[in-house]
């Protein structure tokens, strides 16, 4: 038996909060179902987090998102007897008057005590859980306090404040035991602070915050720390926080470590190493798309990679199709010159006229298009709009010269 929970759930946390850059999450996860099936309440409860997404679990582990199967896990984890699980409950909205009759409890309270002894002997996920109670106001339902336990509204105003305050405490204790979840909870009230209990921002104790969690090991923060570096100019430090989170499974960081080798942020720039590093982020769900824009321009380009301009499409088409319009310009062009896509005037004005800052290229395409009617009909006069915005690109001065207005102020071909 662990020192806290079960030894199946002992594991589960570690692979699942405490050590989830091992990449052992898949696992845990397993060892929960087991534990779960075996009767095990605190497992159940465990498990019912991990199928409520990215607020609760990180997406590195691949779960499933099931809020339905997570209400159910939490009403059988109650039953099961897991104190951990009525906190969770309560937090969550699933503590119902029929779910409290259920549980094997004499109180609210009683269930709160037995995770807070547990917290105070210093298992992390119970003092993050005791610092939710003071962090939501849970306190009050568990304490069975509201107005009339006082003599008037300031008393019960000054119980609140006092006990909201309790969550810095142990919301830090928690983050610095390795949960770092609580990290982010932390973070958003030094951030705004509870306005209902008149308790003000505290901006300054923000900064640096994530450091604890990205020494920590935990790959989100390492990513929130390097974006804070970055923010400060410390672009090399940044650089190598990105890629402890990157190679800890965080792959979004990929496409954060790609940029800074093709920029020559923090590091000489290297365009191969970028593309090797946009590669291995392109199945990121959130750093994917960034991955496929980029590496689609340096084939396009040529730059680190062999040019080809048919990867180039291919990619650049992936994250347009992600609803990007980061590589408009890109695609607009291929479709024009006919580069790694079969040459299509129409599709090529789709593009480029969704481009909404200045490229005096994609001007000079437009008014191209429109100049001499390629896949539209002809309008000399909005061509050359477009061609007087391209200023200097030399192509657009030289098909500008094939146009004139007449007397009458009618655009015509010389």
């Amino acid at each position: 038996m662990g020192r806290f929970f079960s030894d199946a759930v002992e594991k589960a946390l570690r692979d699942i909060y405490y050590q989830e850059r091992l990449g052992r999450g898949k696992e845990g996860f397993q060892l929960l179902e087991q534990a779960s099936a075996a009767g095990d309440g605190d497992a159940s409860c465990i498990l019912a987090r991990c199928l409520c997404g990215p607020q609760y679990v990180w997406t590195g582990h691949g779960f499933p998102e099931d809020d339905d199967a997570a209400a159910r896990l939490l009403h059988k984890a109650v039953e099961q007897g897991s104190a951990l699980a009525v906190l969770v409950c309560l937090r969550t909205g699933n503590m119902t008057p029929s779910m409290e009759q259920k549980m094997p409890f004499s109180s609210l309270k009683e269930a709160f005590d037995i995770v807070m002894g547990k917290a105070r002997q210093g298992e992390p996920f119970c003092q993050y859980m005791i610092g939710n109670v003071y962090f939501w106001w849970d306190f009050l339902r568990i304490e069975e306090v509201g107005e009339a336990s006082f003599p008037d509204i300031n008393g019960l105003r000054a119980y609140i404040v006092e006990n909201v305050q309790k969550c810095e405490e142990w919301f830090l204790r928690a983050y610095k035991g390795g949960f770092y979840l609580a990290g982010n909870n932390l973070y958003n009230y030094y951030r705004k602070g509870d306005e209902d209990a008149m308790i003000p921002p505290q901006p300054e104790k923000m900064k640096g915050l994530y450091r604890i969690g990205a020494e920590g090991g935990h790959p989100l923060h390492q990513e929130f720390w390097a974006k804070e570096l970055k923010e400060q100019g410390r672009k090399e430090e940044a650089l190598r926080w990105y890629k402890e989170a990157a190679e800890g499974g965080n792959t979004g960081c990929w496409y954060d470590v790609g940029m800074a080798y093709e920029l020559g942020e923090g590091t000489t720039q290297d365009y191969a190493y970028a593309a090797e590093c946009y590669v291995r982020g392109l199945n990121d769900r959130y750093g994917g798309i960034g991955c496929h824009n980029s590496l689609g321009a340096l084939y396009f380009e040529g730059k680190g990679v062999p040019r080809d301009y048919a990867k180039a499409y291919q990619l650049l088409m992936a994250a347009y199709e992600m609803e990007s319009k980061w590589g408009l310009d890109f695609l607009g062009k291929s479709c024009f010159y006919g580069l790694g896509t079969p040459q299509d005037y129409i599709r090529a004005r789709e593009f480029l006229e969704q481009v909404d800052w200045d490229d005096p290229e994609v001007y000079y395409l437009l008014g191209f298009i429109y100049a001499r009617g390629m896949g539209v009909p002809a309008d000399i006069a909005k061509g050359v709009g477009y061609l007087e915005k391209a200023k200097d690109f030399p192509q657009a001065r030289e098909e500008r010269l094939r146009y004139k207005k007449t007397l009458f102020g009618k655009w015509v071909v010389r």
